[in-house]
């Protein structure tokens, strides 16, 4: 349920007054670009509602543009995770706005265990820093599944990696680990001059959907060491690019079906699911 007009998040000074009151200035180094417009971040946040029972995890808040957003449209419970201490010192006051519906937690999101922190069920919404988008989301999707979604801002370029299809210039390794794992969808830009300061790219809003169970059996690490062989030699031959792993890829190719004329873009999902399958049962390369 979205907020009422007496709601003290709503009468919180805009946000430019708290960058100003507190120098927020944005740092490269922490790939940091504030987003500002409350029409803009409610807009994601209604892209991630409803909320009703679940925790919402929101990393890198900064001055806590979407983390308002998140309480105006419902959000019963945000855990902001944010390692500058900086945007921890801005975020008192809407802290002290939202009481007990509000968790700040100072770390880096990269070694923090969130099981430690919340509980089932969660989602993250999250502008998330550029510099460690990837690696966030690989880590999430990685463990036993603790959220039912994932509603995040990422560089344009990476948006289209994760939600490419087979065949497509930007289907490669990240959207193959990520899709096996997850349903996803590009819901919409943003453009450089809605941030400040603006980044140089455009950037999308892409919702992650887990699966109950990966799109096709496969032991994860020999499905990530296939699809890195293959796509770190995209312009070679499949029987080429996964000697790197074994002498006689032939072999593997031919015991999962897939023709060793093929390139890694050529593949599906569960074709490279069919080829690690092979990998892990060859016990000559283990």
């Amino acid at each position: 349920m979205a907020s009422t007009p007496d709601d003290p998040v709503a009468a919180l000074p805009p946000l430019r007054e708290v960058i100003a009151a507190h120098g927020l200035a944005a740092r490269r180094a922490l790939g940091q670009n504030f987003l500002l417009d409350l029409n803009l971040t409610r807009k994601i946040a209604r892209a991630a509602a409803p909320f009703d029972g679940l925790t919402v995890v929101e990393v890198g808040p900064g001055p806590g543009g979407l983390t308002r957003a998140l309480l105006l449209e419902g959000a019963e419970t945000v855990v902001a995770i944010e390692r500058d201490r900086r945007c921890i010192d801005a975020l008192d006051g809407l802290s002290a706005a939202a009481g007990d519906r509000l968790r700040l937690i100072e770390g880096d999101a990269l070694t923090i265990n969130l099981r430690d922190i919340i509980a089932p069920p969660a989602i993250v919404v999250a502008n998330l820093p550029y510099n460690i988008a990837t690696a966030l989301i690989m880590r999430w999707l990685e463990d036993e599944p603790l959220f039912k979604r994932f509603v995040v801002m990422l560089q344009k370029e990476v948006a289209q990696r994760l939600t490419a299809d087979v065949g497509s210039k930007n289907y490669g390794r990240l959207g193959v680990m990520v899709q096996w794992r997850c349903e996803t969808h590009a819901l919409f830009d943003l453009p450089p001059r809605a941030f400040t300061p603006p980044p140089k790219v455009t950037s999308t809003v892409v919702e992650l959907i887990p699966r109950a169970t990966p799109l096709a059996p496969a032991p994860p690490a020999q499905l990530s060491a296939v699809v890195a062989a293959a796509f770190g030699q995209r312009r070679k031959m499949l029987r080429s690019s996964l000697k790197q792993l074994t002498p006689t890829p032939e072999v593997w190719l031919e015991q999962a079906g897939i023709t060793p004329t093929l390139r890694a873009e050529d593949l599906s999902i569960e074709a490279f699911c069919r080829l690690a399958t092979v990998a892990a049962g060859d016990t000559s390369v283990h």
